[in-house]
């Protein structure tokens, strides 16, 4: 018996999300955890279902996502991008279109700066004294 499965990986800052898409019900499980569950803020979950909003799939697939690294907006963020790059694999030329120009196929390149020596932080310097 094969299941008939789609992936996608999504990135942003720190954070790595791994996607399975398989035909469903529609439940969303990220890290063994509902998505209520797993991410505290509705405009979080809003984020993640993004995607499948946009694509009229709300409720076509289970979604199975297993994300580490970052802090709780990069990886909704990679969740996001992880689940666009899915459903392309689903049907490339029905939801391409709408997706690129939703935005999220796009890597957020933006990541955070070195601490460079002498500084505190990556741009941040020690207190001046006159002393």
């Amino acid at each position: 018996m094969s299941l008939e499965q789609y992936r996608g990986t999504g990135r942003r800052k720190k954070a790595v999300a791994t996607v399975r898409l398989i035909p469903g019900s529609g439940t969303i499980t990220v890290n063994n955890q509902s998505l209520d569950e797993y991410f505290d803020f509705e405009t979080l979950r809003r984020e993640v279902k993004r995607p499948l909003t946009v694509t009229k799939t709300e409720g076509k697939f289970d979604v199975i996502v297993k994300v580490e690294g970052g802090g709780y907006t990069g990886q909704a963020g990679a969740v996001r991008m992880g689940i666009s790059r899915a459903l392309l694999e689903v049907d490339s030329e029905a939801y391409r279109a709408t997706l690129k120009a939703e935005g999220f196929l796009t890597r957020d390149s933006r990541m955070k700066e070195r601490k460079k020596y002498g500084l505190k932080k990556a741009r941040r310097s020690p207190q001046f004294s006159k002393r």
